[in-house]
């Protein structure tokens, strides 16, 4: 589960409320919650770093005008 910087912000968004949906109705066992967790964990954290550095860009843009 290494964390892949080739996955789009909106790809990420998609499969976080995909493995929500599976999670609210009960469609995993233990050993897939763990794993499914550990994903969801992963894509979070990719998605903060993507609006991060997107923020960061922006600025730098705004702040050259």
């Amino acid at each position: 589960m290494n964390e892949d910087p080739q996955v789009k912000y909106e790809d990420a968004v998609r499969e976080l409320e995909q493995i929500v949906r599976q999670m609210e109705n009960n469609e995993f066992d233990i050993d897939q919650l763990s794993e499914k967790l550990k994903r969801a964990q992963m894509l979070i954290r990719l998605c903060k770093d993507k609006l991060t550095q997107t923020d960061e860009e922006i600025k730098k843009i705004l702040d050259k005008d």
